[in-house]
Parts: C-alpha cells; sequence; structure tokens
C-alpha cells in the first residue's frame, strides 16, 4: 500500500516538507516526487492530478488525489489508524487537530516576510509588529499545548505527532531569520530541526544550487546551525 507524494524544491517549499514528515515521520510508504516549483514546470507536471495545483498533493493507493496539508492529514490518520499521525488520548488530539488548522490559517505574516529557508541564519532581519504578534500567539499555543499533554517529552503532546510535522518549517522560520523566542520555544524549534529526517531532507535540498539564492537580501548570512 503505497502512495505517491508530489513536493517542489526541498530547501524553500514548506508545505511540501510538511507532507513529506507526513510519511517518513509516521512510516507509511510513498515514492515522491519533485516537481519543478522554482523551475516554473510545476503547472505542466501537475495536470495530471488536476484539480490539485499544490504541493503538497498525493495519490493513494486507490487513485484519490487529495491535496492540502490538512485534507493529507486527515486522509492518513484514517487509512494509517496506527500511524500514529494523531494523539490516542481524545483531549490531546482535539488539541493537535487545533494546533494544526491554526498553524495552516494563520500567521501571514511571519510566512510572508519570513520565507522558508534552510541554508542559512539570516541574523539582522528587522522583526516588524506583525511578526512579533504571529510569534506570541505561537508561543501562547505551543506553551498551553505542553503544560497539558507534554510532559517531560521534546514534543508538545508527549509522542512526536503531526503537530510535529507542521510546525516543523515554522522552526525553521525562527531559527533561519533569528527570530525573538523564549529559551523554550527555541529548544523546541531546534529539537524539531534536529530530527534525522529533517536533516536528511535539508541535506537532499543543498544538493540544487540557487544563483541568486532568492531570499535575505542585503541580510548578513551566518551557518546554519545544525
Amino acid at each position: 500500500m503505497t502512495y505517491d507524494l508530489y513536493i517542489g524544491d526541498r530547501t524553500f517549499s514548506s508545505w511540501s516538507l510538511r507532507g513529506w514528515l507526513m510519511f517518513k515521520a509516521f512510516n507509511i510508504p510513498c515514492n515522491t516526487h519533485l516537481l519543478g516549483l522554482y523551475a516554473g514546470t510545476m503547472p505542466a507536471e501537475m495536470r495530471g492530478l488536476a484539480p490539485a495545483k499544490t504541493v503538497p498533493t498525493i495519490k493513494t493507493p486507490s487513485g484519490v488525489i487529495v491535496s492540502e496539508s490538512m485534507a493529507i492529514a486527515e486522509t492518513l490518520a484514517e487509512e494509517n489508524p496506527n500511524a500514529g499521525l494523531w494523539p490516542k488520548d481524545s483531549a490531546a488530539r482535539a488539541n493537535a487537530r487545533w494546533l494544526c488548522a491554526e498553524m495552516a490559517a494563520s500567521f501571514g505574516a511571519l510566512r510572508g516576510e519570513c520565507a522558508m529557508q534552510l541554508e542559512y541564519v539570516f541574523t539582522d532581519f528587522e522583526v516588524s509588529d506583525a511578526v512579533k504578534a504571529d510569534l506570541d500567539r505561537i508561543e501562547t499555543l505551543w506553551d498551553a499545548a505542553r503544560s497539558a499533554h507534554g510532559a517531560d517529552s521534546p514534543w508538545l503532546m508527549g509522542d512526536y505527532s503531526a503537530v510535529e510535522a507542521f510546525y516543523t518549517p515554522v522552526a525553521a522560520r525562527i531559527i533561519g531569520y533569528d527570530l525573538p523566542v523564549s529559551d523554550a520555544a527555541k529548544a523546541y524549534c531546534m529539537a524539531m530541526l534536529s530530527t534525522d529526517l529533517v536533516r536528511e531532507w535539508r541535506a537532499e535540498g543543498l544538493k540544487t544550487r540557487y544563483d541568486p539564492f532568492p531570499y535575505g537580501k542585503g541580510l548578513t548570512r551566518a551557518d546554519w546551525p545544525v
């Protein structure tokens, strides 16, 4: 029972990273297909997946096309009930869905001003009030979830769940732009970015070079920390 997963450029495509982690972190078999998001070939490459037009998109073993990360998460959880995408505890499961849904629908300033990139740390990015408000909201959600469900685990719900798959690109933005967050939030970000899977994803992405690099123009660059 193998799925097909369609993704964009690994260094920049935050949504693709979420989709890939939902397969790899929970041992759900898939064939991964890299589309030319930055090369401009993706629309043509996705014609056979219509009406889907964004990555990630999946094709289930029965041939059903599913796009949008929340829909993919629910489809994978429904078809792979023992994989562990959502917590077993009903309260934690409801909270996990809430966090993922808010992530998918919110934090527009953070997304718009801090495009995900996995190559550098930009050390002198000027944080706007809107980005700071998004960071404050993210910390509120993380603190509440950890207090209710996380105990002493590195992960918000106790065990690694779809929450970490959804928030790993948020962590990449926080670390990649050296954004001001609490020590606890930074430690959580580093835990997500330090997993073997994220290291694998980043290393594969760095095999493709971009000249000029599309983000961080005029900002001071430091080495990626993990």
